[in-house]
Parts: structure tokens; C-alpha cells; sequence
């Protein structure tokens, strides 16, 4: 008869059931570092957005409760917006914004380009091309209205040296959202130069030392091998940039309060004139033009959105 060996007795204690959120914890505790995030997001921004749908449909001057001293109106002050020639004139501001605010993509890129070479003093280079990001844009504003002075302006005083006397730049109806928009991209482009520069540093070198064995030099290597990994700085620039251009306030507040004579209006810059100013307190109104404006915005982000997974998923394939 075969010898049966005595059964070894278990001495480990049974697994007790992990709780549910033991199971998930690993797909659970990204969400509770985002969650006040989210909710800060959700109360400040998203549900500001459908308060601004709901208030767009009412004459309200922004006094009492909406419920009791508003008058429900539909449409009617979308319909008003389409006659209204300020609202045309500050529509086309900021399609003049966003063409020429593109400017700075460009620049700061071959800004970046130069500062990230090794050469004596490159230190005292980024400090200055840095310079413009960490001032507030009312200093900009400041800044700029007094090199556009008619007389005594740095500008005008340069162009004196040319024969070019006197040019009221903030003045002139003609040329006064040019020079606002000038004095935007001065700290525009330092911002998207940040962004270059940090994406330079990710820049794969063995890719950059295969482009040269290939022969790739100068703009060759710049479109084929350098921008192609910038791509994801270029995103983030365009998207900024974009939103910079759509909200531009704070300048034309400071340099010109929308003058002269209305010429140098945006959308934003209305909004408040007809929702919050002396002469407004059309909260309706205001909510009215702010929803065109978020769909402006929208449009754009939405387009480079699926730019950028169109190109990601035709280089997954």
C-alpha cells in the first residue's frame, strides 16, 4: 500500500475581500487630485456660460432678480446685434486682431531659435526678450501710450528724424487698432518664445544628427525635422494666442477706452460697454454679444482640436 503523505496544514490566513475602492484605487485617485479642479472649473467657468445662454433671451439691467425684473424677449436682442453698426465694427477689430495677433507665433519661434544658441551674453538676451511677459498689460498700455505721443513720443521723435512729423497714432481712426495691436504683440511674442524654448529642449538630438547626415541644413532642417516636433508648443501658441485676440481688453482700455470715436471697439470691450458701463446696463444685451463671442472661440480651439488628433492618428497609422 502507498504511503500517503500527511496533508500540510495552511498556514496562511485566508485573503480577505479588498473593498471596492481598493479595486479601483489606481483608476480613482487621479480623479480626487482633478476634482477640485473640475469643480472651481464647473462653478467659474461652465455654468457662467449656460447663465450667459439664459440671460441673452432677457431686457434686464442686472438690478433686482432676474426672474422678477427682466422681460423674457426670445431672440430679439440677437436681432438687434445683426443692425447694429458698433457691433459690426467691433466684429471686424477682432477679425483684424487674430490675422495680424498670428504675428507672434512666427516671431517668437525664430526668437526662440536665436536664444537657443550658446553664444557670450545669451543670459542677458533671454532676460530681456523675457521682459514683456511679466509685466501686466495695463503697464503695456501705459507704456505704449506714451511712445505714441504726437510730439514727444520716442516713435514720433524717430520719424521726425525721417521728415515724418507728428502722426497721432491713438488718434487716428484709420491706423489706431494697428497700434494697439503692435503694442499687444510686444508681449505676445515673448510668451510664445517661452514656449518654443521649452519645446527646443525637447527637441530629439539624434533626430537633428540623422537630418545632417541626410544633408539637411538651414530651412530643410527647420521644416522637416525641428518643426515637426514642436508641433504640440505650435498648439498650445495658436490656441493662446487666438483666445489673447479674442478678449483684448485691457489695452484698448487703457490706450484709446475704445476711441476715437469707436473706431478701436472688439467684442469684448463692447460687451462691457453695453452690460457694465455708465451708458449700458443692458445685461441682456451684454450676454448677447459674450455668447457670439464664446462661439468665435469655440470654432477655433474646436478646428485646432481636431487638427492636432487628425495629424496624431495619420502618424499613429
Amino acid at each position: 500500500m502507498a504511503n500517503v503523505s500527511p496533508a500540510v496544514p495552511d498556514i496562511h490566513p485566508p485573503v480577505r475581500g479588498r473593498g471596492w475602492y481598493r479595486r479601483n484605487e489606481i483608476a480613482i485617485t487621479p480623479w480626487l487630485f482633478l476634482l477640485p479642479g473640475i469643480l472651481f472649473f464647473a462653478v467659474y467657468v461652465i455654468i457662467p456660460i449656460f447663465q450667459s445662454f439664459h440671460v441673452s433671451l432677457y431686457e434686464w439691467n442686472g438690478l433686482g432678480e432676474l426672474s422678477e425684473q427682466g422681460e423674457f424677449v426670445g431672440l430679439r436682442n440677437y436681432e438687434e446685434l445683426a443692425t447694429d453698426r458698433a457691433f459690426e465694427i467691433s466684429l471686424w477689430n477682432n477679425l483684424k486682431w487674430l490675422v495680424l495677433y498670428l504675428l507672434a507665433i512666427p516671431a517668437g519661434l525664430f526668437i526662440a531659435l536665436f536664444l537657443n544658441q550658446t553664444v557670450t551674453g545669451i543670459r542677458l538676451y533671454k532676460s530681456l526678450f523675457f521682459f514683456p511677459f511679466v509685466i501686466s498689460q495695463v503697464v503695456v498700455g501705459l507704456v505704449f501710450s506714451w511712445f505714441y505721443l504726437p510730439r514727444v513720443g520716442l516713435l514720433n521723435v524717430v520719424l521726425g528724424w525721417f521728415g515724418i512729423d507728428g502722426v497721432n497714432f491713438l488718434g487716428d481712426p484709420d491706423i489706431a487698432t494697428y497700434a494697439i495691436i503692435a503694442a499687444g504683440l510686444w508681449p505676445q511674442t515673448a510668451y510664445c518664445m517661452i514656449l518654443y524654448l521649452t519645446g527646443l529642449n525637447a527637441v530629439d538630438p539624434e533626430q537633428i544628427e540623422a537630418g545632417r547626415l541626410d544633408g539637411a541644413k538651414g530651412w530643410r532642417m527647420l521644416w522637416h525635422v525641428v518643426l515637426p516636433q514642436l508641433r504640440p508648443a505650435t498648439f498650445i501658441a495658436f490656441v493662446v494666442t487666438i483666445i489673447g485676440a479674442l478678449r483684448s481688453f485691457d489695452l484698448i482700455s487703457i490706450m484709446t477706452n475704445g476711441g476715437p470715436f469707436g473706431s478701436t471697439r472688439v467684442l469684448s470691450f463692447y460687451m462691457f460697454e453695453k452690460a457694465l458701463s455708465e451708458y449700458g446696463f443692458r445685461m441682456g444685451y451684454g450676454s448677447a454679444i459674450a455668447v457670439v463671442l464664446f462661439f468665435i472661440m469655440l470654432f477655433f480651439i474646436a478646428y485646432f482640436l481636431w487638427s492636432m488628433w487628425r495629424d496624431e492618428k495619420a502618424a499613429a497609422r
